[in-house]
């Protein structure tokens, strides 16, 4: 989140070229894409036009089956095509792989999410900060903590100097302020108590699990080429630079079939190991009520059908400004089917967002290399779902 204009005919024929070079699949396959197309096109396209995005990978759950559509071009320098191949940083969605990885520990007898922060990391003891429980770190809710990790802070000694010295300013479990700071150490903390790296553990553990095979925290040279460039407000080239608790709160890049899977794990639709089953499932578990949603560990929920003005409303720029009182679920809710579960993510030069209804068998992934309003992609993203569940009635 360390937060040219198109040519109309060139990206439409950048998107047919796209669906052309989707990966094989059978003619029953191709036949329903097809009949989906008209759909993700018409959410789609207008929304790249109006906010001058370069290219869009959209993938789409239908009765539990992946689809991706591609549209545009990678970079408008070499004019490359968005292909199945091509990777987008996806910003704060990582977070909810860093939920996984704390559930995962949990679930291993490493970490309790009801365990202080001052138990994994002891120079924290007798401060505020180290009475903040690890369920506060995942749910926004320590008291108060700052969007980003202050500039002046380069290394864990530094971070921990700073926790040292932070004051609360509401008690913890009361508010939600969201917060890179926050869930970048609940990673920390987790990869501690796994006796590991945190990106290690990423790229080791949790996306082989998921089958996740085009996915990083460091994209390897040979995958370069495959790398979208994003672009910023003033249509320069950008790309994330990283930077402390980076990995852990907003540094994965990957491409929308695999984040595809991601979705699909999340609704319960891939044999995977019932412990990895378990963990993520546990991540929607419902611990506070924050505006209009139920917020989980990290992932956020609606009673579903939503309107998309609830929508709207709950990933508005300014609750994550600003923050939003917050009230505890108790006992916490239990992971639920019939609910919109959703998570925005951005860097600088890219905007990406994820939603999903289990009961209903749909779902969302959105990669674009511009950062748009959180708005648009919620609307655009509506759209679409509204329609797959009308048409799976």
């Amino acid at each position: 989140m360390k937060h040219h204009a198109l040519n109309l005919i060139r990206t439409a024929s950048c998107a047919a070229f796209a669906f052309c070079m989707m990966a094989p699949a059978s003619h029953a396959a191709d036949a329903a894409a097809r009949q989906l197309k008209p759909t993700v096109d018409a959410a789609i396209q207008p929304l790249m036009e109006k906010y001058r995005i370069a290219g869009m990978a959209v993938g789409v759950i239908d009765d539990g089956k992946p689809y991706v559509y591609n549209y545009g071009v990678a970079s408008t320098q070499t004019g490359k095509p968005v292909t199945d191949a091509t990777l987008f940083e996806i910003g704060s969605i990582s977070k909810t792989f860093t939920a996984t990885l704390a559930s995962y520990a949990q679930l291993n007898g490493k970490l309790s999410l009801t365990d202080d922060t001052e138990r994994y990391l002891p120079t924290l003891r007798g401060t505020p900060f180290g009475k903040v429980s690890l369920l506060n770190l995942g749910t926004h809710t320590p008291g108060g903590l700052p969007l980003q990790v202050p500039d002046e802070i380069h290394n864990n000694a530094q971070l921990l100097e700073y926790f040292r010295a932070w004051q609360p300013a509401h008690p913890p479990g009361t508010f939600r302020t969201y917060s890179n700071p926050g869930i970048g150490t609940l990673g920390l903390i987790t990869a501690k108590s796994m006796n590991q790296d945190f990106s290690a553990l990423m790229e080791q553990r949790v996306f082989p699990a998921l089958g996740m095979k085009n996915t990083f925290m460091h994209v390897p040279a040979a995958k370069m080429p495959d790398y979208a460039q994003g672009y910023a407000e003033d249509d320069k080239p950008i790309r994330m630079s990283g930077g402390m608790l980076s990995a852990e709160a907003y540094g994965i890049r990957t491409n929308a079939a695999d984040l595809l899977r991601f979705v699909q794990a999340n609704m319960n639709l891939l044999p995977l190991d019932d412990s990895w089953q378990r963990a993520i499932t546990a991540t929607h578990t419902g611990y506070f009520q924050a505006s209009v949603f139920t917020q989980d560990l990290i992932w956020e929920q609606y009673p579903y059908p939503v309107a998309l003005s609830t929508l709207e409303t709950g990933n508005k720029l300014a609750l994550i400004l600003n923050g939003t009182p917050a009230t505890a679920i108790e006992p916490p809710l239990p992971p639920q089917q019939n609910v919109w579960i959703n998570k925005t993510g951005s860097t600088n030069g890219f905007g990406a967002y994820v939603a999903f209804v289990p009961q209903q068998r749909i779902g969302i992934v959105m990669l674009a290399n511009r950062n748009i309003p959180n708005e648009a992609r919620v609307a655009a993203a509506h759209r679409i779902l509204t329609a797959l569940a009308g048409e799976s009635k």
